[in-house]
């Protein structure tokens, strides 16, 4: 874990503004003072609203998703992503849970923190034992983001754009990134990232949420039922690097084709669970065409009745269940996180991918853009 940025001066939320979306009960999105970083940075929260009962909030620091209010069956909302009530949290802690958090230049794994691109051998940050993860030490959640409210039929937005620069944690090329939130009518959150580069880089994003749908702080989310698009997952070695081979789920405490509880198999003597002390593994998903947006995973807390739906344009998702909270956090709701709070899906490309030619590429070239999309869809059952 790692403290990035200092101590905080400011840390509490003041309100400057409310920007309505549209005319009567449509959208909205609210501005409002979050805290300064040590160097006088100020970070600003924005929330954004629907009239069904949702509503996100997100900081610019790290894009992070701070809290995502959703209605049950009877119509109760709750708060049902993981997070922290400080900026100084997040600036003294997030480096390690990232919750919430927008990851890059690239999301997951990276063995020994090195790729060859052209010819050329890149050292990167090592930061997860012998790899490097999420971009290293200082990665995409812990900068500061320029925001930009987006207003659509419909519809509200918030647009962050960070430029990376050539060099920043051992990466090629300078990388501009924007990511675009957008909340509707419908309970639906979408996330548009786009990426482009002035020198060939390798580049992969995701947002790190992590989610109990019975609420944040209630509790371990292994009571919530899982079903993933996916006939096949990338196994690791010891050090959570991937092997190289696309493995059939039949017959593993992998197969999630049909829906199964998080903790039904997750104590079962399986070699992954135990390099991962739980799920910590990539899913292939099924995808009928590159860049097209399939539904990745159904999530369902039978308690509740909230369903989350998730999906994506990226060729994988990383299903996480908080195998490493240890009860040392503390979120929102002044509760500890322990293991099994909740889970995270990130919808990625597959970790290591610069080092295995058989996985889908994650280079991108001058002339080129990155593009990707990730819609999460809340709703309930009976």
């Amino acid at each position: 874990m790692y403290a990035i940025g200092g101590s905080v001066l400011l840390g509490t939320a003041t309100l400057i503004a409310v920007v309505p979306a549209n005319a009567g009960s449509g959208p909205s999105i609210g501005k409002e003072a979050f805290g300064k970083l040590a160097d006088g940075t100020r970070v600003d929260r924005y929330t954004l609203r629907n009239a069904h009962g949702m509503r996100v909030r997100i900081l610019t620091y790290g894009g992070i998703i701070q809290t995502l209010d959703v209605p049950d069956r009877r119509g109760r909302d709750a708060n049902v992503a993981l997070g922290f009530a400080t900026l100084k949290d997040y600036v003294d802690k997030n480096g390690g849970p990232y919750f919430g958090a927008l990851i890059g230049r690239y999301a997951n794994r990276i063995a020994k923190g090195r790729f060859s691109l052209d010819g050329k051998t890149y050292q990167l940050p090592v930061n997860n034992g012998p790899n490097s993860l999420h971009g290293g030490i200082k990665g995409f959640n812990t900068k500061v983001w320029k925001a930009a409210v987006v207003k659509g039929k419909g519809t509200v937005g918030l647009r962050l754009t960070y430029v990376s620069k050539n060099g920043e944690e051992g990466y090629p090329g300078t990388l501009t990134t924007t990511v675009t939130y957008t909340l509707g009518t419908g309970n639906q959150l979408r996330l548009d990232y786009r990426a482009a580069t002035d020198k060939a880089t390798i580049v992969n994003l995701t947002n790190h949420s992590y989610f109990n749908l019975a609420g944040e702080g209630t509790g371990d989310a292994y009571g919530h039922r899982l079903q993933v698009n996916a006939a096949r997952f990338t196994p690791t070695d010891s050090t959570q690097i991937p092997t190289g081979k696309l493995a059939s789920v039949k017959g593993t405490p992998f197969d999630f084709t049909r829906p199964h509880t998080i903790g039904e198999r997750i104590r079962d003597n399986d070699p992954q669970l135990l390099i991962g002390h739980g799920y910590d593994h990539n899913f292939v998903l099924n995808q009928h065409r590159p860049g097209e947006l399939v539904l990745a995973a159904t999530v369902t807390e039978p308690r509740s009745g909230r369903v989350l739906r998730l999906s994506t344009t990226q060729p994988g998702v990383q299903l996480y269940t908080g195998n490493f909270l240890d009860g040392t956090l503390v979120g929102t709701s002044g509760h500890a996180y322990r293991q099994g709070d909740a889970l995270a899906l990130e919808t990625q490309h597959f970790p290591d991918s610069p080092n295995h030619p058989n996985f889908p590429s994650t280079v991108l070239r001058p002339g080129q853009t990155f593009t990707s999309t990730t819609v999460y869809a809340f709703s309930t059952s009976r």
